[in-house]
């Protein structure tokens, strides 16, 4: 006799980006098409060739979080928690309430602690300043996972997930199978960036993928990606776990899939991004008819956005002419590991509302990428079921399928 399978549901979420605190912010402009983008100049490096980016400003961490966690977490970190707690006020938790051995904490991030770096090696070979005493458990991917640990006391797994652009995403997917096997009930899931720092930032200039002015993710003239930091985190539970403490469930968590290119660490190919989607329908027991909105990785740049065209043809032939498709990048950033947490956020807003937010900035159709990009203005569509696509550096591909609540 096969035992059915664990429902996992999304009780609560949170998030900090270049919008504003918080997810009504977030939604607000994805749907409303205002970008969070805007000029950036870092102090320390006045050769600074692009100065457009999507920062969290004026972030009142002291007030927010206190003194404590000003000297103890890195900005990652910081903004993590800051996310956790609007995802559990909303999930019903009281902010006291101590969530013990059957909850986990997930939380991915593609670099880490960037600023406490960047700091400590300015420090040591330039002004040669004192190191932090707490340096190293600040810049550690999974500070993030162990900061939300110890302020909302959750005893079960505690963990990073550091895959590049797809840390977030797959955090969620893994937290969704640990509830799925029954090793714990909830799960504090999502994904932290911080990594506008000099030399991150020079280092994604000397890659040249990243937009002069404009990141204009699908469109003809497209010439790059714009860089974002935030964070976004989800509570998911178990679907009867929520209901029986009152939980009000905002969408299933239906499918998840993950594969490897195992081709080239840069370029990306199609039939990784086609598995990863075609896995994820399969996992969530949906077929591409189900589907009505998929929020793309769209990175903006010329070989990602051809490529994750392709795989979507692949995957819903003749249909992809008419499905909305669209990137929230302008928007928020590419926020690198915390960028799949977001759009996973976004893409949750789009199907209470039944609204498919826009790609700003488009310009004209690129014969390569034929799809529907929801060309600069949301449009209500029914959506009963949603994908949403990471896809990073190293081959690494995460596709999340959700649902409304049958």
């Amino acid at each position: 006799m096969t035992r059915e399978r664990r429902r996992v549901v999304i009780t609560g979420m949170g998030a900090v980006t270049a919008t504003g605190l918080g997810v009504d912010s977030l939604w607000t402009a994805a749907r409303d098409g205002r970008s969070g983008v805007s000029h950036f100049q870092l102090d320390r490096y006045p050769k600074q060739r692009i100065t457009r980016a999507a920062h969290v400003k004026d972030f009142p961490a002291e007030a927010l979080l206190g003194a404590t966690a000003v000297k103890t977490c890195d900005r990652f970190a910081q903004f993590a928690l800051v996310a956790s707690r609007e995802a559990l006020a909303q999930a019903g938790y009281d902010e006291d309430a101590r969530l013990g051995h059957r909850c986990g904490a997930i939380i991915g991030s593609g670099i880490g602690g960037s600023e406490t770096t960047d700091d400590g090696m300015y420090g040591f070979y330039v002004a040669g300043s004192r190191p932090d005493l707490l340096a190293i458990a600040k810049v550690m991917p999974n500070a993030a996972a162990s900061q939300i640990s110890m302020r909302h006391g959750v005893n079960g797994p505690s963990l990073a997930v550091s895959s590049a652009c797809a840390s977030g995403t797959q955090a969620v997917g893994y937290g969704l199978h640990m509830i799925r096997s029954g090793l714990i009930d909830s799960c504090l899931v999502g994904g932290s960036e911080a990594l506008l720092t000099p030399a991150t930032f020079r280092a994604w200039e000397v890659l040249r993928v990243m937009a002069p002015e404009t990141c204009r993710p699908f469109s003809d003239k497209r010439n790059g990606m714009v860089l974002g930091e935030g964070a976004a985190v989800l509570m998911i539970e178990e679907l009867e776990h929520a209901l029986a403490r009152g939980a009000t469930p905002l969408a299933e968590i239906a499918g998840y899939g993950t594969t490897s290119d195992a081709s080239d660490l840069l370029r990306p190919t199609v039939d990784g991004p086609t598995r990863s989607m075609a896995s994820a329908l399969e996992d969530a027991g949906l077929t591409p008819a189900d589907i009505g909105y998929v929020n793309a990785h769209g990175t903006g740049t010329v070989l990602n956005d051809i490529s994750e065209s392709e795989a979507l043809r692949a995957v819903f032939s003749d249909r992809l002419d008419t499905l909305p498709v669209s990137s929230t990048k302008p928007i928020h950033g590419h926020a690198l590991g915390a960028a799949g947490a977001i759009e996973l956020v976004i893409t949750v807003k789009a199907l209470q509302e039944q609204i498919a937010p826009p790609t700003i900035n488009w310009l004209a159709p690129d014969p390569k990428c034929g799809l529907d990009p929801v060309a600069n203005e949301a449009r209500p569509h029914p959506i009963r079921a949603a994908l949403s696509n990471s896809f990073a550096f190293g081959g690494i591909n995460a596709t999340l399928a959700i649902k409304a609540l049958d």
